[in-house]
């Protein structure tokens, strides 16, 4: 593994230290790519939430188009591709997806232009999750990466990401966790993941700091991955 590719894995695994104990639910032959897809949805999402001057993050989303698109042919230019693009999947989909998280940045008036908004991203995250981890392709994932987007998003920017609609980033958390399943569809990598993400905003809800215990990780982890 080269020290480039290492450098994005390793950047994901700081951020989400609590998927050592729990990837072990994660069929091996799916681990080491699971860890390159989410360490390439870390880098949208950063591209995402970004502030201020956005001209070259801008520039970095349209070369990331252009990247997607030559994995179609087998072709990549950047570390993870190594690991994702020998996988059949819609990468197109998801590079024409790609330029609506410029326009996501911008506040929304309420909870379904907020969900607008990314849609076309999350259904795209989804339709190639489906084909990196080869499962059935469910309409309802692409709700359960929505959420899980405008969850971490919101927990990355506070008030600035929460509808105007709502008197502060608070009310609109606990409506994205009122319609987050603690298993949500989708394959078994996302389903461990987004309870991951789920326990960190329920620990925001209750004021307290994020300190998951092995053992609660693990229980977690299990009901999420049993389907």
């Amino acid at each position: 593994m080269s020290s480039a590719l290492d450098s994005f894995l390793d950047k994901w695994r700081a951020r989400w230290p609590e998927w050592t104990f729990v990837e072990r639910f994660v069929d091996e032959a799916d681990r080491a790519r699971a860890v390159a897809w989410f360490a390439l949805l870390q880098e949208f999402d950063d591209m995402l939430n970004t502030t201020g001057d956005t001209t070259p993050v801008d520039a970095k989303l349209a070369w990331w188009g252009e990247e997607l698109r030559s994995w179609n042919t087998q072709r990549s230019r950047h570390p993870l591709g190594r690991v994702l693009e020998p996988v059949r999947a819609p990468w197109a989909q998801l590079a024409d997806a790609l330029p609506g998280l410029i326009a996501a940045r911008a506040r929304p008036a309420d909870a379904a232009q907020a969900r607008s908004s990314l849609s076309a991203y999350a259904a795209a995250v989804a339709a190639v999750e489906a084909a990196v981890f080869n499962t059935a392709s469910l309409p309802a994932a692409a709700d359960a990466v929505l959420t899980q987007t405008l969850a971490q998003r919101v927990q990355e920017l506070g008030v600035a990401a929460a509808p105007q609609e709502f008197s502060g980033e608070t009310a609109w958390e606990k409506v994205l966790q009122a319609g987050w399943p603690a298993r949500v569809p989708g394959p078994r990598p996302r389903r461990i993941y987004a309870a991951l993400a789920r326990g960190r905003l329920q620990a925001r809800l209750r004021g307290g700091e994020y300190q998951p215990s092995p053992a609660g990780l693990l229980w977690r982890s299990w009901w999420a991955a049993r389907g």
